[in-house]
């Protein structure tokens, strides 16, 4: 059981400026002794921040009525437990509406450290270092970063001109960034298996090949993704003679001498190409879309299949399905099914959707979105300014730095363009 209270906040003139609305459930445990963990660690460094950079507001006394009338006792909290204890487990989106409350609230999430600390709850410890290499991210500021990557308000095309050259020229390959490096897979220009890296922090940015000990069954139309910053997953395509794959590999870039290795499931989700993968959570795959064989029959889909790989036995759950009897999909507005798109992965587990062959369009170049860690997904369209590539469907894109989707090739009807080359900022550029 919970119970909700409204707590009138009174101006100079004893009239009601806003309310506050506070849950209070039957069961809770509320430690406001030291925090566990790194968190702990990170308060303890930040404490002397947290004195120097809120303003003195003094403990309420229970009756005063200009604040709360006897009733609102986390007013009478000071700025540091807010902040460390209470704050900083909340969502940017929350942090951001309780500065509208009133002015002490307004004070408190002015402060960078409490930003941080939500962004790092959020969207966790990896995603969070890796924003703090973001050239410009300091310039910033942690609680703007989280509001455009929230909104993404700030999303813009742009392009890009690298080095080097991934020979044979191909189509049908896949992209996904490993730290600051995109790593291209397999293809088709011949049947591929090979592994190409473009480090884009380099000065200038090339392609360079790399080699991996017992690769997979050459292949196109497959897709890939990045796992823990370090390991690229590989999984289904179309292999020799047309023949449609189920497959997941794993390879560790971290080593000296890569090595291959399938991830053994009890089941998997037809076999299929021209799909997608993303991680969100940490440690959890999301499969989209694709040309799925059902039967004798392939059709475009917009099935959504999760794997967590923290699990000691994973296994592919469906989540929605356009061909899944039973499968609830998504509300909101849910991409046609379609094959050969781009997904990215965004801060906070959201997964973005663009373009792809659909059925009656050459190109889509609309953007989708959606959270699969909501109790109920929702799709949403994105709307950004700038100019979108032009060849929205043969194309591979990845997310670099956590700020900058790259999307790479393309088909023009005519040719394959693999020498085109766009960006989309998903905060402010900062020089």
């Amino acid at each position: 059981m919970n119970r909700l209270r409204l707590t009138p906040i009174y101006g100079d003139d004893e009239t009601i400026t806003h309310v506050i609305g506070i849950q209070f459930f039957t069961e809770a445990n509320i430690d406001l002794g030291p925090l566990p963990g790194s968190l702990a660690k990170e308060s303890a460094r930040s404490s002397g921040r947290f004195r120097s950079g809120f303003p003195s507001y003094p403990s309420v006394p229970a009756g005063n009525r200009n604040i709360c009338r006897g009733v609102c006792g986390i007013m009478q909290l000071s700025d540091e437990v807010l902040s460390l204890k209470i704050l900083s487990l909340l969502t940017p989106r929350d942090i951001a509406s309780i500065g509208s409350v009133c002015r002490r609230f307004y004070e408190i999430t002015k402060n960078e450290d409490l930003w941080r600390m939500v962004c790092q709850n959020a969207w966790g410890s990896e995603t969070t270092r890796v924003l703090e290499t973001v050239p410009g991210a300091k310039q910033l500021g942690w609680g703007r970063l989280a509001r455009e990557l929230t909104t993404l308000e700030a999303a813009a095309w742009r392009k890009l001109t690298v080095g080097g050259a991934v020979e044979p020229s191909r189509c049908n390959f896949s992209a996904c960034a490993v730290g600051s490096r995109v790593v291209l897979f397999g293809g088709e220009g011949g049947l591929l298996n090979d592994v190409f890296v473009l480090d884009l922090d380099a000065k200038p940015p090339a392609w360079r090949e790399i080699s991996g000990l017992a690769p997979p069954l050459p292949r196109s139309w497959h897709s890939s993704c990045t796992l823990d910053g370090t390991k690229l997953i590989v999984s289904g395509g179309c292999a020799d003679s047309g023949v449609l794959l189920s497959d997941t590999f794993l390879l560790d870039l971290s080593m000296e001498k890569p090595i291959w290795r399938e991830i053994p499931v009890a089941w998997s989700p037809p076999s299929r190409l021209g799909h997608t993968l993303s991680v969100y959570g940490g440690r959890k795959i999301l499969m989209f879309g694709g040309l799925a064989k059902s039967g004798p029959l392939r059709f475009r889909s917009s099935d959504v299949y999760t794997m967590d790989l923290s699990e000691d036995n994973p296994c592919w759950r469906c989540v929605t399905g356009s061909g899944m009897p039973g499968a609830g999909n998504p509300a909101g507005i849910a991409p046609p099914p379609r094959l050969d798109h781009v997904a990215v992965s965004l801060p906070g587990g959201r997964i973005l959707i663009f373009g792809g062959s659909v059925a009656g369009l050459h190109s889509a170049s609309q953007l989708y979105l959606l959270d699969p860690t909501d109790e109920k997904p929702t799709w949403r369209i994105l709307n950004v300014p700038g100019r979108p590539p032009r060849f929205a469907w043969g194309h591979s894109t990845c997310v670099v730095g956590g700020t900058r989707a790259i999307v790479l090739g393309g088909q023009t009807g005519e040719e394959w363009m693999l020498s085109e080359l766009h960006e989309l900022s998903l905060a402010s550029s900062v020089t």
